[in-house]
């Protein structure tokens, strides 16, 4: 190649990469040194969160965590139209043309459920679901040891019960506030699903204060999408600070399986049945003394209302604390005690969860405009606590479980003294017959109207002779003979 062409090429291969820089905004002479492009400068996006560690939580508490179950033979109903006991039985001609009998059988329970110590010494705090209508509850610390626990007190209402068992020295969670939790904050649930020990699972507040029907209704549930499965009710969840801030219970499914709905009891409202526990004081729940119902649309428009929220007062009890305050029928509760009522199931937990004798501002809409007005609270009636079981007690020599009657109960059944099975496991009782649902009025003739009285009178009562049990079913009683073992 001559000089002349070599200098052509050159020429040629410099245009067509000034060419193709050109083609991006960038030309230079042959000679120039390239220029370095500068970054391109963009809005500042949102501070990222930090992932949360949750293992200082877990290395801290997670033995204190407890699996709760039963797994011994339970006596239980069978299939329904049948003479429940054999014709050698003393309930045999008694129950022979009972309707709807049950023969009883024995069959194994495998109960299972979670829990939290609460004190070294062995304060156990779960779920009342979890434990009510057991009759051997053992309780397992995460090293495998077991321990027999009794039911130091059942709220039906606040579905908690608080157990104790014979240890010391024991491992304990911290106890938070409830009422600083804030929706989209971190929580941790530790239990034991299906059995398998110290799982854990992680989620956020989905919402506060929700209302669920039936029992629950005394219960402003803490919802959450923490994955909640069977054998974590009674489990703690976690703050990120470590605290315990309420129990695991529920979870809303169409198919048994975690949909992302969980929903657990406050700790605020769990502790507030387990103090009482504690102190050997009957739990009381405030009581308004009024029939209320939602505001729908068409019901807002009809009462001349700006939006379809409150809780509408549809009866008012004469000489409750209502009646004495002055509500009346047509009135809309929309706030108590300062706290916001958007829909008929935010009121009872407000009152349930407010101590008796409390003077508490209720803000209403009466015509369409805006009133406050101070009701003091009373005392839910008797008739209404049916479902608290504050005292059940285990009689091992007899082999059953049982708690007391109030008044109303001991009316509707047609008796003046009495107590009420709530499981029978082997044992004498089994023996001849009895079951959940009788009721024991008398021993040795002895009228009983304690689960605490029966357990002493049973303590004293000779071994392998005969005495007289009068049992009621529905609305009959019998006398039957049981035969005791040796204390």
């Amino acid at each position: 190649m001559t000089a002349k062409s070599r200098k052509m090429l050159l020429a040629v291969s410099s245009a067509v990469f000034a060419l193709g820089l050109g083609a991006v905004g960038v030309s230079f002479a042959a000679n120039e040194e390239m220029p370095i492009p500068k970054p391109v400068l963009h809005a500042p996006g949102p501070k990222m969160v930090p992932v949360p560690d949750f293992t200082p939580i877990v290395d801290k508490y997670g033995n204190a965590i407890v699996k709760i179950d039963d797994s011994d033979t339970k006596v239980v109903g069978g299939h329904q139209g049948q003479n429940p006991f054999p014709k050698n039985s003393p309930f045999y001609q008694f129950f022979r043309n009972f309707p709807g009998a049950q023969p009883p059988q024995k069959e194994k329970e495998e109960a299972l459920g979670s829990g939290f110590i609460i004190s070294p010494n062995g304060y156990i705090v779960t779920a009342g679901h979890v434990v009510r209508g057991m009759h051997h509850i053992v309780v397992t610390l995460t090293n495998h040891h077991a321990y027999p626990a009794k039911v130091v007190g059942l709220s039906v209402r606040y579905d908690t019960a608080l157990l104790k068992i014979d240890a010391h020295d024991l491992p304990t969670v911290e106890l938070g506030n409830s009422k600083d939790l804030k929706v989209g904050q971190w929580l941790l649930a530790i239990g034991m699903p299906f059995g398998f020990y110290n799982t854990v699972t992680q989620g956020v507040v989905s919402a506060l204060d929700r209302s669920l029907p039936h029992d629950d209704e005394y219960i402003p549930f803490i919802q959450s999408d923490v994955p909640i499965n069977p054998g974590n009710s009674g489990g703690p969840i976690f703050n990120m600070s470590g605290q315990v801030v309420g129990i695991n219970d529920q979870i809303y499914t169409n198919d048994g399986g975690y949909m992302g709905l969980s929903f657990s009891i406050p700790i605020n409202t769990a502790m507030r049945a387990v103090d009482a526990f504690l102190a050997h004081k009957k739990l009381h729940f405030g009581w308004l003394g009024v029939d209320v119902q939602e505001v729908t649309p068409q019901m807002a428009q009809a009462l001349h209302l700006k939006e379809p929220v409150g809780a509408l007062v549809a009866n008012v009890e004469p000489d409750e604390a209502a009646a004495k305050a002055g509500l009346k029928t047509g009135d809309v509760i929309v706030t108590y005690d300062h706290k916001p009522v958007y829909s008929v199931g935010s009121l009872p937990p407000l009152v349930g969860d407010t101590p008796p004798g409390t003077t508490v501002p209720i803000g209403i809409l009466r015509n369409g405009k805006p009133e406050t007005i101070n009701a003091f609270i009373g005392t839910m009636p008797q008739k209404m606590r049916h479902a608290e079981m504050d005292k059940v007690v285990d009689i091992h020599r007899l082999g059953l479980r049982v708690s007391g009657l109030d008044a109303a109960e001991k009316k509707a059944l047609g008796i003046r003294h009495g107590v009420f099975i709530e499981s029978v496991y082997p044992g004498p009782a089994a023996e001849i017959g009895l079951h959940e649902g009788m009721a024991i009025q008398e021993i040795d003739q002895q009228p009983v109207d304690s689960p605490e009285q029966l357990e002493s009178i049973v303590k004293g009562l000779p071994a392998h002779q005969p005495i007289s049990v009068l049992i009621r079913q529905g609305h009959n009683s019998l006398f039957v003979v049981i035969h005791l073992p040796k204390n």
